[in-house]
């Protein structure tokens, strides 16, 4: 067994994280107020979104905008099949029913011509996920969503700084919504963004996760004039935030460095499929398509490499529980799929090794 560990994924303190937070805590205010707005101000500017709105979680990200369009009881919203349970689980908060659809077979990304059979007069939204980095076909979507009247949300989670056809995912449809968990490419330990140009979304949006305060309230006599939550980020989870934002060239440059690597050095092997990353797209993830998925990764675990399997699929968990016949492109692929150790704080040499075992695995 190898000596050194390779991770699937490993989270990196950046000395600028302390200085940031340092800072919230010399000022004795640690809730959220300057330094999320500054990181609001960068995602926004990043993405080229007019409005940027900080939030504990992407899942409270997805609920906060399906809210703020006025989406709930009776009302439906499509989600794909295969993706991170909180997609389907945000819209189950805001009262409404998701309505699983399958996924498209080249690059796991909802299935536009799944989406189409699912609309119903109570459809009242879409939730592309963009998996890995990869974008779902956003031009079609949107037509779809236009001749409809439907609303477009997109969970754009593992998305920050992919773009299709020269414009930041998350900026197509009425909202995006991105993770800042442990395992992103900036982490604020637990926290989102939600992205807009909507200015009217956007003023609902800041009293919906204020407790329905119109502005900066002393939690005293305000004015609270409309309902409203406590979905507020801190000026600490901003702080590590903005800390790694400093990274965030060396970091998006390295992840790419992986993709390429795998892409060169395993494209030979016949019984692997890696999924297609767009030089626009920043790959997340390196994720592959192997029949022997469990073997593969039991094996290089045994070689001290850690990888992760792709999810259930959604209609395969108790809570949202259908017939596999519904979903026959995830029920087929999910457990083909594998994502590969990806962490930004691999090197070349890293990638080689892993490289090397999977050429082993398959000889043997």
């Amino acid at each position: 067994m190898a000596n050194k560990k390779i991770p699937w994924w490993t989270p990196k303190v950046e000395k600028e994280d302390y200085k940031f937070i340092r800072q919230a805590l010399d000022a004795n205010f640690v809730n959220e107020g300057p330094l999320v707005a500054e990181l609001e101000k960068k995602i926004a500017s990043l993405t080229g979104a007019k409005y940027a709105i900080a939030t504990p979680s992407g899942t409270v990200a997805i609920f906060l905008s399906l809210k703020a369009l006025g989406i709930g009881h009776g009302d439906e919203v499509i989600v794909p099949d295969l993706t991170f349970i909180a997609t389907a689980n945000a819209v189950d908060l805001c009262g409404a029913k998701p309505v699983l659809v399958d996924v498209n077979p080249a690059d796991l990304t909802i299935s536009t011509d799944a989406i189409k059979k699912a609309i119903t007069p109570k459809t009242k939204a879409i939730i592309p996920v963009h998996v890995t980095g990869r974008g779902a076909d956003m031009a079609v979507i949107l037509d779809i969503a236009k001749k409809h009247n439907l609303y477009v949300i997109e969970d754009a989670a593992e998305a920050l700084t992919s773009k299709q056809n020269g414009k930041s995912l998350g900026t197509f449809g009425d909202a995006g919504c991105f993770s800042f968990s442990a395992n992103k490419t900036i982490s604020t330990g637990q926290g989102g963004m939600i992205v807009t140009d909507n200015e009217n979304l956007y003023l609902k949006l800041k009293p919906l996760k204020d407790q329905g305060r119109p502005g900066r309230g002393t939690g005293g006599d305000d004015l609270h004039n409309t309902i409203g939550y406590n979905f507020r980020m801190t000026d600490l989870q901003a702080g590590m935030g903005l800390g790694q934002f400093t990274h965030l060239k060396e970091r998006t440059t390295r992840m790419k460095r992986n993709y390429e690597l795998y892409a060169k050095n395993l494209k030979n092997i016949p019984e692997i499929r890696i999924f297609p990353s767009k030089k626009e797209e920043l790959p997340q993830w390196t994720d592959i398509l192997t029949e022997k998925r469990n073997e593969l990764a039991e094996y290089l675990k045994n070689q001290n490499i850690d990888c992760r399997k792709y999810w259930f699929p959604i209609h395969r968990q108790l809570s949202y529980k259908l017939p596999d016949s519904n979903f026959p492109n995830s029920t087929r692929l999910s457990p083909k799929a594998l994502w590969l150790p990806s962490a930004f704080t691999l090197t070349d040499q890293d990638i080689l090794t892993v490289c090397q075992k999977i050429k082993d695995f398959f000889e043997k």
